[in-house]
């Protein structure tokens, strides 16, 4: 797509031919930003520039030693400075489409940390406000850079697990109970976004039942779980939870071939590999449709764990944005991929509100 006059004069050095490092700049400096500033700052894809927070203490205090970095509370500076290539947008997510909007009109490439946008309309401007420019738009899905993530999706792409029967993932703990937010909003984007990560491009999520409780009175579920119907006939599902004395987090992904189990809590085994499972066949030798019953047998195995590099997901994931921005293609998880999250998670607030009613999804691939 072309890219504006704006877009092109003010990000001259994302040419890939040029090795200087990109100016980015970070709004919000509360939870997720310093991580953030860390990686900005210990990579040499890009330079640090600003860090903007209506708190300009706060943001002072997260850079620290930082001396070269400018601390803010003037986003329009921020915006206003050529040096600035990009800006990565920790915000709350009902500021999200404010902060990024201007960003993306000021000629900027733009991260958005989860969920892209408070709804699936504001999303979907900003997606179309970064093709328009021909910007960068990246949602920073962390947990699809991690390393274990990674051998998920290609176990699954390469065909080694066989077609897709189902995906299973728990996320449980004994958590934060959001304010503004229920559960499903909270922690499901993870799973989500895994999710859109993993499956290949013709099999996509059609619709989604939701379930949920709130025990404790807090105003909103504390509690979900989410089934998600896929276009092949198999099934997705996965249980968030605030109230868990215990914290889980495992996904199973099963197969035709294999299945394959991920406990992120398991340093030393954290992806699993069964060739383990059922296969269903049908005795050729009966003529009689009627009589023809499919027979069932078990298949046991190897077990084997494979071995992964140990790389840090949002090091990756600033790469990532880096190299999406200086070969002008899409990042893997671009702004699209946040805008089928949302459309899910928006499906299953009204499953919820239906008390489990399955709701179509309008999203593709």
């Amino acid at each position: 797509m072309a890219r504006s006059e704006t877009t092109a004069g003010t990000n001259a050095r994302t040419n890939a031919a040029t090795p200087d490092p990109l100016g980015v700049a970070v709004v919000g400096a509360g939870y997720w930003g310093p991580n953030l500033v860390r990686n900005f700052q210990a990579g040499s894809a890009f330079r640090l520039r600003w860090l903007c927070d209506l708190d300009v203490s706060r943001a002072q205090r997260v850079l620290g030693g930082y001396s070269t970095v400018q601390a803010t509370d003037d986003y329009a500076a921020v915006l206003a400075d050529p040096a600035v290539d990009a800006v990565a947008v920790a915000t709350p997510a009902g500021t999200h489409l404010d902060v990024a909007l201007a960003a993306l009109r000021a000629g900027k490439h733009v991260l958005v940390e989860k969920p892209l946008a408070s709804t699936y309309a504001d999303g979907a401007r900003l997606v179309v406000e970064a093709e328009q420019r021909g910007l960068t738009l990246m949602c920073d899905h962390t947990y699809c850079y991690t390393p274990a993530v990674g051998r998920i999706r290609e176990a699954v792409h390469s065909g080694e697990l066989g077609e897709i029967h189902f995906v299973d993932s728990v996320r449980i703990n004994l958590g934060l109970v959001q304010k503004d937010i229920d559960v499903l909003w909270d922690l499901a984007p993870h799973d989500l976004s895994i999710l859109d990560f993993i499956l290949p491009e013709q099999v996509q999520p059609v619709a989604v039942a939701a379930h949920g409780a709130d025990p404790i009175g807090a105003g909103q579920a504390c509690v979900a779980y989410l089934t998600l119907q896929l276009n092949t006939g198999a099934i997705a599902h996965a249980h968030v939870n605030w109230l868990s004395p215990t914290k889980v987090r495992t996904t199973m992904v099963g197969g035709a071939k294999r299945t394959l189990i991920w406990d992120d809590l398991n340093p030393a085994q954290r992806v699993t590999l069964f060739d383990r499972g059922v296969d269903l066949t049908r005795p050729q030798d009966l003529q009689d449709d009627e009589r023809r019953e499919m027979l069932v047998s078990y298949r046991s195995g190897d077990m084997v764990a494979p071995a992964l590099a140990e790389k840090e997901a949002l090091r990756a994931m600033v790469d990532e944005f880096a190299a999406s921005i200086r070969e002008r293609r899409a990042p893997l998880t671009d702004g699209r991929a946040g805008l089928r999250v949302l459309d899910i998670l928006e499906a299953a607030s009204r499953s919820l509100e239906f008390r489990g009613a399955v709701v179509g999804l309008r999203t593709g691939r």
